[in-house]
């Protein structure tokens, strides 16, 4: 069943690279690539806690890069390339989310983070967004490196409208009081520009229309829910309309 969706050597590729995401961000990347990448580093005065972060943010060019870059390597077919897209952006849920990958190294005092979805927000245009989503091994005891990935929501939740539609850029911020290393210099800020992103080029294809077809049906079923709880209270006040007409009807014939 499984050859239907994915044949074995792309379903192969595709553990391996999701397995080695860490290993990805920290290699040397194509310039197309780096365009998304983000470093800091910091350090307080006293030397005690220093600290390094790389932040990709998976725009629709990264991971077309990325996908193009696997093709590449294991000399895929168009079907082939197609279905591993599809399933990667599945995987890490692309469809419904603005993914970023951190990988953080911290030297000296441990550093304590959690809870990290208070730490980290996002900015687009005027309006902060918290993680939907993010890997929990982030609130632990954190010395040495550690690697993960955060979601924010890609669309508003009472609209249902992208929330990248109209916007020039996208801020990353992570808290300054997060780590001694930035305590009194302002929090970290990382910015890309989404104008210079291509959505024609992850946008198009096979892999685009399905993860789009998922994405409607999973608001349609969401849509539908709503409607047939509106419909209940609707019946409920049409229910109780008729009992008072009722009950003024039987008083007006006395």
């Amino acid at each position: 069943m499984l050859k239907k969706v994915l044949s074995l050597k792309t379903f192969l590729a595709l553990l391996l690279c999701l397995a080695a995401l860490p290993a990805l961000a920290a290699e040397k990347t194509s310039p197309v690539m780096e365009r998304w990448v983000r470093r800091s580093s910091a350090a307080d005065k006293e030397g005690a806690q220093s600290m390094k972060v790389q932040v990709t943010y998976y725009a629709n060019e990264y991971v077309e890069a990325l996908v193009n870059s696997e093709a590449e390597k294991n000399l895929w077919t168009q079907d082939e390339m197609e279905n591993y897209k599809y399933t990667l952006l599945k995987t890490l849920n692309l469809s419904e989310s603005l993914a970023f990958h951190l990988d953080l190294n911290v030297n000296g005092v441990p550093m304590y983070p959690a809870p990290f979805d208070k730490h980290i927000y996002l900015m687009i245009g005027k309006k902060r967004y918290t993680p939907s989503d993010y890997d929990k091994r982030f609130n632990l005891k954190l010395s040495g490196k550690r690697d993960g990935m955060v979601y924010f929501p890609r669309y508003d939740s009472k609209t249902g409208q992208d929330v990248l539609k109209g916007a020039k850029d996208v801020r990353l911020f992570l808290d300054a009081s997060i780590t001694y290393a930035q305590a009194g210099k302002g929090d970290f800020m990382w910015v890309w520009d989404i104008t210079k992103d291509k959505p024609s080029s992850a946008g198009d294809g096979k892999a685009a229309a399905r993860l789009e077809i998922d994405r409607l049906l999973r608001r349609m079923e969401k849509l539908d829910k709503e409607r047939q709880e509106l419909q209940g209270q609707l019946d409920k006040i049409n229910q109780e309309l008729d009992e008072v007409n009722s009950r003024m009807d039987e008083l007006q014939s006395r």
